[in-house]
């Protein structure tokens, strides 16, 4: 049952990274977008994200209920060590879903839609920053439990070159999941090649921050390269990402829509298995040299019995359901005189 729960856990964490990566991306192309067309990526965003964007967070949560429920200690030593990163990435989550609703829905239009939509588009970049620092501190060798300074216990822990670095990374990943997304959002012609233009730009900024991530791992003394390059499975997750990104940018050359959304959160995906996969079971690497797993760190028998089929049976509900949501306000986009859209 460990298996399921673990493969359940990995999955959330994908998805939130994918669909809520890609959520957080249309706040920051829309941040980083010129004032001539900041109005038409908002419009094509709200369209594409409007109706569907609390759903992406459900995959935060099952993550949060896993490791709360089934690895109590490795939750705790996040919530201790990482205390600062995580309030103020829920708080951007928060600020974000409520800038959101009010810039879009607010009865009264007034000077606070500028304020609600610079919350907005602020929370988008900083929610996702701090999201990659905190993955980035679970890998880094820097929680120290040990530790009796306050400095060193709760910040530098976090606020370090790598950590910050994978959190740049992150936010331009996401903008680049939203540029590839919205293409396919796009009215007319000219908005499809503004979309074209983000993502190559986003694409760019992407190559340079993970250039970043590799010299801060070398300047911290975190062996990334070996991490990543030194299994088969890294190897090849690498090479298939590669792969996937010069086919996805012939797709888009071609005018197809459907397949490099694919491809792009393919890419995702083997971005984090090439990272996980070295370090697997161990999900914290403390500075001491101690790991916690996923095996020998995990809730009692029964518990993880019954959050395993909790998670089973939950999901024939839960996922069909969530599955037709998002099919109910992209069908248009998929279906055209009863033919699948490329």
């Amino acid at each position: 049952m460990e298996y399921v729960i673990i493969g359940f856990l990995w999955l959330a964490i994908l998805l939130y990274l994918v669909l809520g990566g890609a959520d957080f991306g249309a706040g920051i192309i829309e941040l980083f977008s010129t004032p001539a067309n900041r109005s038409r990526t908002r419009k094509a965003a709200y369209q594409a994200i409007g109706p569907i964007w609390e759903a992406n967070h459900m995959w935060l949560i099952i993550a949060v209920v896993i490791l709360f429920v089934g690895f109590p200690l490795i939750y705790s030593t996040m919530s201790i060590y990482l205390h600062i990163p995580l309030v103020i990435m829920l708080i951007g989550i928060t600020a974000r879903g409520t800038a959101f609703v009010f810039r879009n829905y607010d009865a009264v239009v007034d000077n606070m839609q500028g304020i609600y939509n610079r919350i907005f588009l602020l929370s988008s970049f900083i929610t996702p920053l701090f999201l990659g620092i905190i993955a980035g501190s679970a890998i880094s060798g820097q929680i120290n439990p040990s530790s009796t300074n306050f400095l060193s216990a709760y910040v530098f822990v976090w606020l370090n070159w790598f950590s910050v670095a994978i959190g740049l990374f992150t936010v331009a990943l996401c903008g680049f999941l939203a540029s590839i997304y919205l293409i396919g959002e796009a009215k007319n012609d000219e908005d499809k090649r503004d979309f074209i233009r983000k993502a190559r730009n986003w694409n760019i900024i992407a190559v340079v921050c993970g250039a970043l991530v590799f010299t801060a791992a070398w300047h911290d003394n975190i062996p990334l390269i070996r991490w990543i390059l030194g299994n088969t499975i890294g190897l090849t997750a690498v090479i298939a990402a590669s792969i996937s990104l010069l086919v996805l940018w012939i797709l888009v050359g071609r005018g197809k829509t459907i397949m490099p959304r694919i491809l792009a959160g393919f890419q995702a995906s083997m971005i984090l298995l090439a990272i996980t996969y070295v370090h697997f079971p161990d999900f914290l690497i403390l500075k001491d040299g101690e790991h916690l797993s996923l095996f020998k760190h995990q809730a009692p028998n029964a518990t993880m019995q019954a959050l395993g089929w909790a998670l089973i049976i939950g999901s024939l509900f839960i996922l069909p359901a969530l599955f037709y949501l998002y099919y109910s306000f992209q069908k248009d986009r998929f279906v055209e005189d009863g033919h699948l859209k490329s």
